[in-house]
């Protein structure tokens, strides 16, 4: 695990999730709930949205970017309760589904 100063400085820490979104589990909390850090890790690995902070795992941009992003659909769990009720967010991860590579064209 990097060293606290590491956690916090934010150029290391944005070059990390750029190469490994899951990286933001070790940035300081402060850095989790930096925006831009936040769609640098989930562009790179969606479920990076795990480790971000609580208002940001409600903020619909963020979420729609993981969603976007996420080959699985399983990010939506991520998402903040409020948000899964929004049908975009929700079609963003259903669309993800490994299940909708092999339904008819019609339905996908």
């Amino acid at each position: 695990h990097a060293c606290k100063r590491l956690q916090q400085d934010r150029e290391v820490v944005l070059a990390a999730v750029g190469r490994d979104g899951s990286a933001l589990q070790f940035a300081s909390a402060g850095l989790r709930a930096d925006r831009e850090v936040v769609l640098a890790a989930v562009k790179q690995d969606s479920t990076a949205l795990e480790f971000a902070s609580a208002g940001l795992q409600a903020d619909r941009g963020v979420a729609l970017a993981a969603l976007r992003k996420c080959r699985a659909g399983s990010t939506l769990q991520f998402v903040a309760a409020e948000l899964r009720a929004d049908r975009e967010l929700v079609l963003a991860a259903v669309r993800a589904g490994p299940a909708l590579d092999h339904a008819a064209e019609e339905l996908k």
